[in-house]
């Protein structure tokens, strides 16, 4: 492997003396270690100059906001295009799960403020991007369990690339490329434990945390005080929706009554490992 990359790794072997009780992560490469042999927060600060150790987020395109209106034609097609996705294949998490895609809860956000994101390994793999039909992943309400939105992820088989607009040239002052990107730890470990639970399956061998995420871009289709592409969910007050019908999957909570999380899931619905239980290897999470 080469250790010039700006990624930090991970093997089998540390995620099974995780489980086993350890705090702490052996650094491998050159990796700057404590005495304990945990791996020094500045280990990240210098390897990856733009990251942050608490919860942090850029735009991937400078000014790419700036001419983002939710009345723009190509906004409303591709909001309507969503929503109809959403409402005939997604509507909500037992759609989900049929669908391919896996419980991912945010991971270590605890003040996701009651939303969270599901992913589709597929749709992350292909070569697609921007396809309403094929969203990599989609936003859902804990409270209903319905689908609230999705979140296109910039990635082809699999590795991060350039966003493409929503519509408008490079350089126009209607161009409209809303992409963020996670740049805090809680972000970085959330999208190395997404490739870990269900690209990998804990699967010995190493897989990276980066220094940032893939850029990524929300589309939500009920209203939000901060428009269409905001980063933040929308607020309890605008997702009043009736709850789903059925859980679509063997459990004991209920949708509307019982909050959507690891615990509402069957076991098979569970990943080896979740993400509490991991984010010991990972200093200052």
């Amino acid at each position: 492997m080469d250790d010039s990359n700006d990624h930090r790794y991970v093997s089998r072997r540390s995620l099974l003396r995780a489980s086993a009780g350890a705090a702490t992560i052996t650094a491998v490469g050159t990796g700057q270690a404590s005495a304990e042999g945990s791996v020094s927060p500045s280990w990240f600060d210098s390897r990856c100059p733009d990251a942050t150790h608490e919860p942090s987020m850029g735009h991937c395109v400078d000014g790419g906001m700036e001419g983002c209106m939710d009345d723009h034609p190509a906004t409303v097609e591709l909001r309507a295009a969503v929503r109809d996705t959403l409402e005939e294949q997604y509507p909500d998490a037992g759609a989900l799960v049929d669908a391919g895609y896996k419980p991912y809860f945010d991971t270590l956000d605890r003040d996701a403020d009651g939303w969270s994101h599901w992913i589709n390994p597929e749709y992350v793999g292909d070569e697609s991007v921007v396809d309403p039909e094929r969203p990599e992943s989609v936003l859902v309400d804990n409270e209903t369990w319905r689908s609230i939105g999705v979140m296109f992820i910039a990635t082809e088989n699999g590795e991060p690339i350039e966003p493409p607009a929503v519509y408008g040239e490079t350089g126009s002052e209607d161009r409209c490329s809303p992409w963020h990107y996670h740049a805090g730890l809680p972000g970085r470990f959330a999208w190395w434990y997404y490739r870990q639970a269900y690209e990998r399956d804990f699967e010995d061998g190493n897989v990276t945390l980066p220094c940032r995420t893939p850029c990524m871009l929300h589309v939500w289709t009920g209203d939000h005080p901060e428009g269409v592409y905001a980063h933040d969910g929308p607020p309890r007050e605008y997702r009043d929706q009736e709850p789903a019908d059925d859980p679509g999957f063997e459990t004991g909570a209920k949708p509307g009554t019982d909050t959507l999380d690891w615990d509402s899931l069957p076991s098979d619905l569970v990943p080896e490992q979740r993400p509490d239980e991991l984010a010991a290897l990972v200093p200052g999470l």
